[in-house]
């Protein structure tokens, strides 16, 4: 039967010679039912080239990744046919193009597949998984379109209408519309290359909910491999805190379909290793690890996906012209890190407070966690040098502060704005006016936007922003808070059973490789399990732990509660022992901020959390 099959495909593949596109797009087929090898093929058909030579390219990288991804490493036995069916010369001079020689006779070009997903595991250099894709026939297939088609040398801009043969029982979850009625062919067009990579698809058996919010169409779609979690089972979470965000934003956003794309590892050697999520106009790629608690599932998604949506304000609306005409090979990146990502960071935590899911103390002490972790990079390199060379050594290294202080720089902006205006606006309110200045297809250019946002605002915003994201100088974020009434304090926080303070942990790696206490010391999690320093970790509930998964073990230990039932196994001076009882989360004092006395800035505070 599989000789059959692949015989049969064969014939069909070359009586498609004769028929060499004669429209204005670029046509492709992607085919997920012969999958060979664990890879996919896929055939491009383009519009006719009037010159001798051209080129096809894979993307090197792709917009909100920041890194240089490299999907070319990942596509093999690259082929170029004419109309007849004779192989013309390709020639592969880099990772991510092939030169093909008679571009003028040029029908089509074929090339196989492979997953990212299965070379993840011990690779430093790997893809994140939400960017990434997979490959599991007959039961999953992530496709970031972006991994699986590429683009001919000058006709980025062309329109694309990719045909997929899938299995019959597998379901394409995407905001994409299927024009094709085949419960076995899927059809979809974009306008442009950057379109479809905007467009990412998932297929599996079908394990989804909808429902509305407002006139905006929300899609969950969940691949769990064992079936632990169900897609109603995190529904009425996401759809609590859409609701909230479509009402924070307010008539911020005008798409008509949303998809949210969960896929759940098993954390195995071939199965995705990174987790988080990336964001696109219409939908966002997730990627959690499958034994993770539910709860903590929940309420990790909630942090994750509300930051992807709310990049349907920026960089979605509110862009410069390297994202609007990004270069997927040679990319120019934007100096405005701390607005695509920043404010879409501020906002997935202002929004919660302003929407009453959190407390106005969880708010400060999320605002806290954020300067203590800022603390870590470079304070004094300027915030448009790094995001301008993000790309490069050392400025990559400093790109994770985007979520740190490139969302503080945001919560400065916003209060400023609040203070300067007597409460009346924010820094939402400066989006919505950069939304209604630009626009989707309006980008601005990155040199002139301080002066834009300064005419949309007030002088001291645009002197703010010259000190402190510009130009070299740390923030003084009491100064900040203090416009608002807020002040600093301390307060006792729950701590991690492993780790102490910021930086260090109460456990290391002996010459065996084996995870050993370092220091009990104030811990009451050992304490009351009489474990001891010296001692040796080996299981913790049965999981045996050492070198290779000790992170796994400081993630599982991040979601146990007080009460919990715990067994430690352990060895003490070369015998083994067990330690069973309840877990005793330990406590540590933390930097915090709270209202102060000065009644005259509660008003103005009130306008800047719930306003």
């Amino acid at each position: 039967m599989k000789k059959f099959i692949c015989t049969l495909a064969l014939a069909l593949s070359m009586a498609s010679f004769a028929h060499a596109n004669k429209g204005n797009d670029v046509k492709v087929a992607i085919d997920l039912v012969n999958v060979k090898d664990d890879k996919v093929m896929v055939t491009v058909t383009p519009q006719p080239f009037k010159t001798d030579n051209v080129t096809f390219f894979i993307p090197k990288t792709v917009p909100g990744t920041y890194s240089a991804d490299n999907y070319g490493q990942y596509i093999e036995g690259f082929k170029a046919y004419d109309a007849k069916g004779k192989e013309l010369t390709v020639t592969h001079d880099d990772l991510n193009s092939w030169k093909i020689a008679g571009a003028k006779k040029l029908a089509k070009v074929t090339y196989w597949v492979n997953d990212t997903f299965d070379g993840e595991a011990g690779k430093e250099d790997k893809v994140f998984s939400p960017a990434g894709t997979n490959i599991i026939a007959g039961k999953n297939f992530m496709l970031n379109t972006h991994g699986f088609v590429g683009y001919f040398e000058g006709a980025v801009e062309s329109p694309y209408e990719v045909t997929i043969t899938h299995p019959a029982d597998l379901w394409a979850a995407t905001s994409m519309t299927d024009i094709d009625k085949s419960n076995t062919v899927d059809v979809f067009k974009t306008k442009r290359y950057a379109e479809l990579v905007d467009h990412p698809i998932m297929y599996s058996k079908p394990d989804y909910t909808t429902f509305k919010v407002d006139d905006m169409e929300i899609v969950i779609s969940v691949f769990s491999p064992s079936g632990k979690i169900k897609a109603a089972d995190i529904t009425p979470e996401m759809e609590t805190m859409m609701r909230a965000q479509k009402k924070f934003l307010g008539p911020t956003n005008a798409t008509k379909k949303y998809c949210i794309l969960l896929y759940l590892s098993t954390v195995a050697q071939d199965d995705a290793q990174g987790f988080g999520a990336l964001e696109h106009p219409t939908s966002t790629t997730v990627v959690m690890p499958e034994q993770m608690e539910a709860d903590y599932l929940k309420s990790t998604l909630k942090d994750v996906v509300s930051h992807e949506f709310f990049h349907i304000v920026t960089p979605l609306t509110v862009h410069s012209k390297e994202i609007q005409f990004f270069d997927f090979n040679n990319p120019k990146m934007s100096e405005h890190l701390w607005m695509y990502e920043g404010i879409t960071e501020y906002f997935a935590n202002l929004f919660q407070i302003n929407q009453g899911l959190i407390t106005e103390e969880e708010f400060y002490q999320r605002l806290a966690t954020k300067i203590n972790n800022a603390k870590n990079y470079n304070d004094t390199m300027p915030f448009t040098q790094m995001s301008r060379n993000v790309l490069e050594a050392p400025y990559k290294d400093q790109y994770a502060n985007v979520y740190e202080k490139g969302a503080l720089i945001a919560m400065c902006i916003d209060i400023q704005m609040r203070e300067s205006s007597g409460g009346k606006e924010g820094i939402l309110s400066l989006m919505r006016k950069l939304g209604s200045e630009y626009g989707d297809n309006k980008p601005f250019n990155d040199s002139e936007l301080f002066a834009k946002v300064t005419s949309l605002s007030y002088p001291a915003v645009g002197e703010f922003l010259n000190k402190y994201v510009a130009g070299n100088t740390p923030i003084n974020y009491e100064e900040y808070f203090a416009k608002m009434g807020v002040v600093k304090a301390s307060t006792t926080a729950p701590g991690h059973p492993f780790i102490k303070g910021e930086r260090e942990a109460y456990i290391n790696i002996n010459k065996d490789m084996k995870i050993f206490l370092t220091d009990v010391t104030g811990n009451k999690f050992f304490e009351t399990l009489g474990l001891k320093q010296g001692d040796v970790l080996l299981a913790a509930n049965g999981t045996e732990y050492g070198y290779e998964n000790v992170y796994d073990l400081l993630e599982a230990a991040s979601q146990w509660k007080e009460g919990d039932d715990i067994t430690i196994k352990y060895l003490r001076d070369g015998k083994e022992a067990e330690a069973k009882g309840k877990v005793t989360i330990p406590t540590m004092t933390v930097e915090a901020y709270t209202p102060g006395t000065d009644a005259a800035k509660a008003k103005l505070r009130e306008a800047w959390l719930k306003g």
